[in-house]
Order: C-alpha cells, then structure tokens, then sequence
C-alpha cells in the first residue's frame, strides 16, 4: 500500500454528471453531498452499482469516502461517482487497478444524449406523416 493513504482524491464524469471523491482510512462511511449515501441514493441497485468498486477490491468497511456530486440526474450520478472511486482506488495499489480495469471499472461512459435535429420530434422521431 501507498503511503498516500491519508487523502486521495478522484473525478469521475458519466452523461451531464461529475462527482469529486476523497478516500480516507475509516468505517467504510459514504458521504454524499454531506448526507448519508442512503439517504443520497435511495434506490438499492444504485447503492449496490456505486459499491462496486470497493467489493472488487474488498476494501468494503476500511475507507471513508466522501463524494461531492453535481450535474445530471441520479442515474448519471451514480455511475460518476463509481467511476472516481474507481479511479482513486487505483491510484491507492496497482494491484486493484488491475482488478478495477478487469470488472470494466475504470472505462468512463462516453455516451451522451444525442442532439435534436431540426425538422423532427427529438434527436431519431419524425414527425407523423400524413398521406392526404
């Protein structure tokens, strides 16, 4: 382990969305925006998806992570959010960056919403046509 344990710090970007983390030595703690990550993201599977990376590299239980997210929506969040801590917890060992990159964790999401174009509905949807 790296002795730069004491304060590592991460960005991760998914869709309009972006979340900064810091990761400390702790009780497994996940601090959202200064509230509790259950409170933050109340559905389970986004609780889950956002764990990801801490239960690949078993290190459930022995960092705090405290995430300062804006931007987007909560799916979107999520999926920032994984990313930095991802990221941060490859910075801590080359070992879990290995393991991250395996479990597809450290690619970033490139997809974004694609732009609406002039003379249809949305980005793909025309409007409805009418023979007579």
């Amino acid at each position: 382990m790296s002795s730069q344990t004491a304060n590592l710090s991460a960005t991760g970007r998914r869709k309009e969305a972006s979340a900064s983390v810091r990761l400390m030595p702790g009780q497994g703690r996940i601090q959202v925006n200064g509230k509790a990550v259950e409170t933050f993201f109340r559905r389970q599977d986004l609780q889950l998806e956002l764990k990801k990376p801490l239960a690949v590299t078993e290190t459930e239980g022995k960092y705090d992570v405290i995430v300062k997210t804006r931007g987007g929506g909560i799916s979107g969040q999520t999926g920032a959010v994984r990313l930095a801590i991802a990221r941060a917890l490859a910075k801590l060992d080359e070992k879990f960056k290995l393991l991250l990159r395996q479990n597809g964790l450290l690619t970033r999401d490139a997809r974004i919403v694609e732009r609406k174009k002039y003379g249809r509905v949305k980005a793909r949807k025309r409007f409805q046509y009418s023979k007579r």
